[in-house]
């Protein structure tokens, strides 16, 4: 199985994801599913956010070495699922892959994320914001990667 996750940048949310769910993955032994990200309007080779790095580095994951891709730069038509941080990612992502609709969710949408009782799209772009907010960012993708990883196991 070939899972991406898709953001703006592909140098806060996707890489997160991304890089997480590795050392998720790895953590299991599962070496049967690959794991990619990139962004709709990345810049190839820009490096994450420093605080991003920070923030990985408390759930001991390093992202020194993530270099963003653009999408149009990108394996996504090799992909199996494809998982977005928001819900006009996705949009997008449908509209420049059309044939691929069937295989594109936000993170939250494909595992049935709520609240509170109420469902959630979106997770909130922490680019520009300090580092509490790249926590809070990095905490509720850890908790969808945990129900991805019961969803597909």
């Amino acid at each position: 199985m070939k899972i991406m996750f898709i953001c703006t940048g592909n140098i806060c949310r996707s890489a997160m994801a991304h890089w997480l769910l590795k050392k998720k993955l790895e953590e299991k032994n599962r070496k049967d599913i690959e794991v990619y990200s990139c962004g709709i309007y990345a810049e190839n080779g820009d490096w994450s956010t420093e605080e991003a790095k920070e923030v990985m580095e408390e759930y001991g994951v390093s992202l020194k070495e993530h270099r963003a891709t653009n999408i149009r730069n990108s394996n996504i038509e090799e992909m199996d699922l494809i998982l977005c941080a928001t819900e006009s990612h996705k949009r997008e992502t449908i509209n420049m892959y059309p044939k691929l609709k069937e295989k594109i969710y936000t993170m939250k949408e494909y595992v049935k994320y709520s609240k509170n009782g109420q469902e959630e799209i979106n997770i909130k772009d922490p680019w520009g914001y300090g580092i509490a907010t790249y926590r809070m960012c990095a905490a509720e993708i850890n908790e969808v990667l945990d129900l991805l990883i019961d969803k597909i196991f």
